[in-house]
């Protein structure tokens, strides 16, 4: 049985305005925050034990560097953390803390940048960009010292980033960790049907219309917005986190098996009855999943990895 901070996760999000909304409220909410963007800054006091700097740009884009408090930059590794938020939500304190978690938990420096959101930025711009970004700090610190992190639509981007490294002949990331992903643009897995009445924050009409929104110009089936489709061989060290309460979870699982057939390294962890980016949930599940993590991207530590 999981924790009873876990079956209490869906109450508790609806009661903060998280809940599955259908298509016509997604349509609403994608114009209202275009009107009125949220903020993206730091929450003040996140975390005293860590230094974070808006050092860089990308793009056009705010980049902030978030490292243990005194750390010398150059003495540490490198992770780009990409949020979630169905590419029309700007990053949120749930980010915040798990970027701060692991800034004060390693020697790594993680830069998180404030890629512009749908409608006003498509795939077509956000994605290599993102890419740039990303060859920039392994030409700081060298692809071995460098990892790549994303959840939901955010481990799709990261996800699609880690192809067009790829493509740019670039060697791939240390190691790419995948928390919930969102990695089909069209959300029309035939399992998400199934998945959908045990998931209480998602919904799968209004994935597709976020995903209209993000893709311009782009056919859904295009790799940079649907990276379930791209040629997954020597993309490295690949880890997801998904639990079954997720419509997303379709997508994970749908990886799993693809990736099966390619030469990447493949590493997944999937928890029952565990929600939507649950490492990144204040739970006992959350809480271990996050220690995984970690171990995960430690530059201390070996990578290992199982199919």
């Amino acid at each position: 049985m999981t924790s009873l901070a876990n079956r209490l996760m869906p109450a508790a999000l609806a009661l903060r305005g998280s809940r599955r909304v259908g298509a016509e409220a997604t349509r609403r909410e994608i114009a209202g925050r275009a009107l009125r963007p949220r903020s993206f800054s730091p929450p003040r006091g996140l975390d005293r034990r860590v230094d974070i700097r808006l050092e860089r740009t990308a793009a056009g884009w705010p980049v902030y560097s978030v490292a243990a408090h005194g750390a010398t930059r150059r003495d540490l590794d490198s992770a780009l953390y990409l949020h979630g938020g169905s590419y029309f939500r700007e990053i949120t304190l749930q980010h915040w803390l798990l970027v701060a978690d692991l800034a004060r938990s390693l020697p790594m420096e993680v830069v998180v940048p404030i890629y512009p959101l749908a409608p006003s930025a498509t795939a077509d711009v956000v994605v290599p960009a993102a890419a740039d970004l990303a060859e920039c700090l392994m030409g700081e610190c060298g692809a071995e010292r460098f990892s790549l992190l994303g959840d939901s639509s955010g481990g799709g981007m990261a996800l699609a980033v880690a192809v067009a490294l790829r493509e740019r002949t670039l060697a791939p990331p240390r190691r790419t960790v995948l928390i919930s992903p969102w990695l089909d643009i069209t959300a029309d897995d035939p399992a998400i049907a199934g998945l959908a009445a045990d998931d209480p924050w998602l919904s799968p009409d209004g994935l597709r219309v976020a995903g209209e929104a993000y893709r311009g110009a782009l056919e859904p089936e295009d790799v940079r917005v649907s990276p379930i489709n791209a040629d997954l061989d020597d993309l490295g060290h690949i880890t997801v986190f998904t639990g079954t309460r997720d419509i997303l979870n379709a997508d994970a699982r749908r990886l799993r098996e693809r990736i099966a057939l390619s030469n990447t390294e493949f590493e997944y962890h999937e928890e029952r009855d565990m929600l939507h980016v649950y490492p990144l949930l204040p739970t006992p599940e959350g809480r271990a999943a996050r220690r995984t993590l970690r171990g995960l991207v430690d530059p201390r530590g070996a990578i290992s990895s199982a199919r």
